[in-house]
């Protein structure tokens, strides 16, 4: 058996042990741990300050690095710092979130070590994974804040851990923006500063809006990583399959890593385009057999049928805070699919949905019922022929 193909044999039997790439639903809205244990998680965490996540993780991936140069990488040595320093998080986001990270990072790095999987797939999927785990943990400490609201300093407390986890997943919307021209990084900061105003003026509705804005904008750095065309390692995936096969594979496993931070999302509301997604990246699957268009559109239907759950959603609560929560969510999964939008239905379209989209966040605010309702309408009809659209 030629290097090539045993690597990409070992790559298959690897991806059982990781547990069908992405399967196990973990919940990103609603956490399991009851409050009293959370609190006990925090006292653990902030005795343990000294752990500067940024630098050990920095650490772990400048190891595994050498790999893409062809030197011998010390696995013992990135198992070390992970399960002195990283792995306590990565098992409370596990609990937290129903979710296996901690197995699946611990049986990449062992077939690192033992040679069964390629040095440079172990890193995609260390290193992936964990952005998962410091973007949960950035839900996790927006939880704690609304749960700590009134409390002035313990909020800025968390609102620090919040910035500090962002801080390390920052150079990934960097590349985004740099691939494709946009300004997430600036989109994340307004949503900050917005945090921050509304801490200082006790405003809770906006504090929510503000976490919509990061949290969305951070969903839609992961779209652009593995979906969104030309620049998603789909797309990078099937440009290499039929001249490199071990490269290609290499893209699909840093696919299906980045994936894992919104397939339960995507999940949730669109079971099927998550399925075909997640068997796109799937380390089982043949990388020549992966078309980016289809995994593209797959992705326009999932966030336009989840902005349609947040427009129904809303509707059903206009005149409380939830339903202009949910106005700004069905309008920020408006933008993460923007291009492929215009795409479908032109820019001149597009430009009247974002519109809409803007006055129904006014109208909800204003408590408008008859207005909002009307409007939403519009938009759910508008989305739903996307969906179509994207067949």
């Amino acid at each position: 058996m030629s290097i090539k193909l045993k690597f990409i044999a070992s790559l298959a039997a690897l991806s059982l042990v990781l547990g069908a790439c992405g399967k196990t639903e973990e919940n990103t809205n609603k956490p399991k741990e009851e409050k009293k244990e959370q609190t006990a998680e925090k006292k653990e965490v902030e005795e343990k300050a000294e752990v500067k996540y940024a630098d050990v993780f920095k650490e772990a991936v400048t190891e595994l690095e050498k790999a893409k140069e062809g030197k011998e990488v010390d696995f013992d040595k990135v198992s070390q710092i992970y399960q002195s320093n990283l792995q306590e998080l990565v098992k409370k986001r596990d609990a937290e979130f129903e979710d296996t990270i901690d197995e699946k990072i611990t049986a990449a790095l062992a077939a690192g070590k033992d040679g069964s999987m390629d040095k440079v797939v172990v890193k995609q999927i260390f290193d992936k994974l964990m952005q998962k785990v410091f973007y949960t943990t950035m839900k996790h400490e927006f939880t704690e804040i609304t749960e700590n609201w009134g409390n002035t300093e313990k909020v800025n407390e968390e609102l620090a851990e919040t910035k500090e986890f962002y801080a390390i997943l920052k150079s990934t919307v960097e590349k985004r923006d740099a691939a494709y021209g946009t300004s997430m990084v600036s989109a994340i900061d307004g949503g900050f500063n917005e945090i921050e105003t509304a801490i200082k003026n006790n405003d809770q509705l906006a504090f929510n809006l503000g976490k919509q804005v990061v949290d969305k904008t951070l969903m839609k750095t992961f779209y652009l990583a593995t979906g969104a065309l030309p620049n998603g390692y789909a797309s990078k995936a099937a440009a290499e399959a039929g001249k490199d096969a071990a490269l290609a594979k290499v893209e699909q496993a840093e696919g299906w890593a980045f994936f894992q931070s919104i397939y339960s999302y995507l999940n949730g509301h669109a079971a099927d385009e998550a399925a075909l997604i997640e068997k796109s990246f799937n380390l089982e699957t043949d990388v020549k057999t992966i078309d980016p268009i289809a995994v593209n559109q797959a992705f326009v239907r999932g966030f336009a049928k989840i902005a349609i759950d947040e427009y129904k959603e809303s509707k059903e609560t206009i005149g409380e805070d939830k339903g202009v929560i949910t106005g700004i969510e069905g309008a920020l999964f408006i933008d993460i699919i923007g291009e492929d939008i215009k795409s479908l239905i032109g820019e001149a379209e597009y430009k009247t949905l974002n519109e809409k989209a803007q006055k129904y966040v006014d109208t909800a605010k204003a408590k408008d019922k008859a207005a909002a309702e009307a409007q939403v309408d519009e938009l759910i009809s508008t989305l739903t022929t996307i969906v179509e659209k994207a067949k």
